[in-house]
């Protein structure tokens, strides 16, 4: 048998001969490898039948039983309230039950017009409620009745568990071939000019899905589809990188194990909601002051101050200040019903806007503005809000338009992009040229040139991925964050608390209008923003902030044994018996 040669000692041409037969075999394989991971995580995440939790009952003189599915429930004659109580007697939002994460119950009267009545006493503030306690609404009596630790622990066996139908493992194995592939397709692509970081990289990211896996198995947990999918869009964010700054990868590999560590280390945070709301406060300060520290401290760059730069190191503040944001917006379990936390929560989003208003980041500014706008209205219920809201925002945006040609300039070119394309129009022309070239089937990875292009591979990602993986893999991209918002949705109406309901959706508001004006602004069918590509952008800052907010989407997923931040059904009988919660 010949003895191969050394690449070094093989003729040139030979050796783009080879990488040309590994671009053209890949480029087919990967499109689909891409569409087989999306469909078997969709088909996980969203089939099946939606399974409530009851963790109540309130019985009614006749004998008929109100469920408690919520661990927060509104008591009321409203059809909306949680539970609707029909009667003349019973205000529209008459009282508050809720329940902490050690199995005590609370009860509190929403300043009904016939008030409430507790054991026969009239109702003041806040007071515990056990089994068998009589609550009179109005005049509407009930016995409370909670769930025992026989009752969950048989609700808990009758769920279906992810993983049952599609096995993860399974679809983890069809990553690894995408991520080994694109890995081929890059270093094929460089040749003698390899970087030793472009094939290291890929096998880092494996060996890190793989570990998270493993972890995630040891804590007895079958759903990894959330995981799956952003290390989907994670892996097609490294060929961005390693095509446009090979040297980058390191970095974007540290950041991607801090973004990875964040992850685990909230979504375990939030197992105790309790120690989530106490917060709150210092959320909201932290992100001030990261804001101001940005206002202050860093300098403009193309008509932006959002780039902080310490000991060499540079980062964005508001990337962080996203997970503030959603903290902050979410933790107010203590007072979920009293409208001074609304008002609290609106003045800290309206600093958070004005700041990166202050500092030109309009992109930014309007993604908080969308998790705000969901945020206010799953606290409130109230349109009314919501309009006077944007009222007032398109009120400021005209007077922004107006004072600032910077982003008056933007929507100048919006629209009008080959009408100015070596100007205002020239990222767009070249991002939409550069997707029309790739095809169906791209270019393969490393082939491309619009990296060549300023800020192509974070404002531009969307066009990037398109020329050089084709745009079967670019659709499958954006569809794998809309699946994970669509799950987002669909978690929300099971999630055990409000907490994890409203930060889940509002994680997911902000990488989703990420996504949104990424795409659409790169192709001229929105202004140009230039914000970042959740996980396929090149950045350390949005990558680290990308899987901190992923963290809320996985802490809503109410199946069984899905979530890490959700105990198991044994620990939170022990932890239930130590806090004296009510038992069997």
């Amino acid at each position: 048998m010949e003895t191969l040669g050394s690449v070094e000692n093989m003729d040139p041409s030979a050796l783009f001969r080879a990488s040309g037969v590994i671009t053209t075999v890949t480029r087919y394989v990967l499109p689909v490898l891409a569409v087989l991971i999306l469909l078997r995580c969709a088909v996980s995440m969203l089939t099946g039948k939606t399974q409530r939790e009851v963790w109540g009952w309130l019985t009614l003189p006749g004998g008929a039983k109100l469920e408690l599915t919520n661990w927060e429930n509104i008591v009321g004659r409203a059809s909306s309230a949680d539970v609707c109580l029909n009667y003349q007697t019973v205000s529209r939002t008459h009282a508050a039950l809720t329940r902490d994460p050690q199995g005590r119950w609370f009860v509190r009267d929403l300043r009904s017009k016939n008030g409430t009545r507790l054991r026969g006493r009239p109702l003041e503030g806040i007071a515990a409620i056990h089994a068998g306690d009589i609550v009179t609404f109005g005049k509407a009596s009930c016995v409370f009745v909670p769930s025992t630790v026989k009752d969950e622990k048989a609700q808990a066996q009758s769920r279906v568990r992810p993983g049952a139908r599609i096995r993860p493992g399974a679809t983890l194995v069809l990553l690894t071939e995408f991520i080994l592939l694109l890995g081929i397709q890059h270093t094929a692509a460089a040749g003698e000019a390899l970087n030793a970081a472009v094939p290291a990289s890929f096998l880092a990211l494996i060996a890190l899905i793989w570990v998270c896996y493993a972890i995630t198995r040891s804590l007895h947990r079958t759903g990894f589809e959330v995981e799956t999918l952003a290390f989907f869009l994670t892996s097609i964010g490294l060929g961005v990188c390693a095509s446009s700054d090979p040297e980058g990868l390191w970095k974007q590999l540290i950041c991607l194990l801090a973004g990875v560590v964040l992850y685990f280390v909230i979504g375990s945070y939030l197992r105790d909601l309790d120690r989530a709301k106490r917060l709150r406060t210092p959320m909201a300060v932290i992100g001030i002051l990261l804001l101001l520290v940005n206002l202050v401290t860093a300098k403009s760059i193309f008509g932006a101050k959002n780039w902080v730069q310490i000991g060499g190191i540079s980062f964005q503040p508001s990337e962080l200040v996203k997970i503030c944001f959603v903290f902050t917006g979410a933790a107010t379990l203590d007072r979920l019903f009293a409208k001074r936390n609304l008002v609290a929560f609106i003045a800290f989003a309206a600093a958070c806007v004005l700041c990166l208003a202050a500092m030109s980041d309009f992109g930014t500014a309007a993604v908080f503005f969308a998790a705000y706008i969901v945020i206010a209205f799953m606290r409130s219920g109230s349109f009314a809000t919501v309009f006077l809201s944007l009222a007032g925002t398109g009120l400021g945006v005209f007077m922004v338009i107006t004072a600032r040609p910077y982003v008056l300039s933007r929507f100048a070119a919006w629209g009008r992009a080959w009408e100015d394309a070596q100007g205002g129009g020239f990222q767009q022309t070249r991002t939409m040229a550069a997707a029309a070239s790739g095809g169906l089937f791209g270019l393969g990875g490393g082939k491309g040139r619009l990296h060549r292009v300023f800020a192509a591979d974070t404002d531009m990602a969307f066009g990037m991925v398109a020329e050089e993986l084709g745009l079967i893999v670019a659709v499958t991209a954006i569809l794998a964050l809309a699946l994970l918002a669509l799950f987002a949705v669909r978690s929300s109406g099971q999630a055990r608390s409000s907490f994890y309901a409203i930060a889940a959706c509002a994680g997911m508001t902000i990488l989703l209008t990420q996504l949104t004006l990424n795409v659409f602004g790169s192709v001229d069918i929105l202004p140009f923003t230039g914000v970042t590509f959740p996980f396929v952008s090149k950045g350390g800052s949005s990558m680290i902030s990308a899987w901190g907010l992923l963290a809320f989407v996985k802490a809503a997923d109410a199946r069984q044994n899905a979530s890490f931040a959700i105990p198991l059904a044994r620990k939170k009988e022990k932890k239930r018996k130590e806090t004296g919660g009510e038992e069997a």
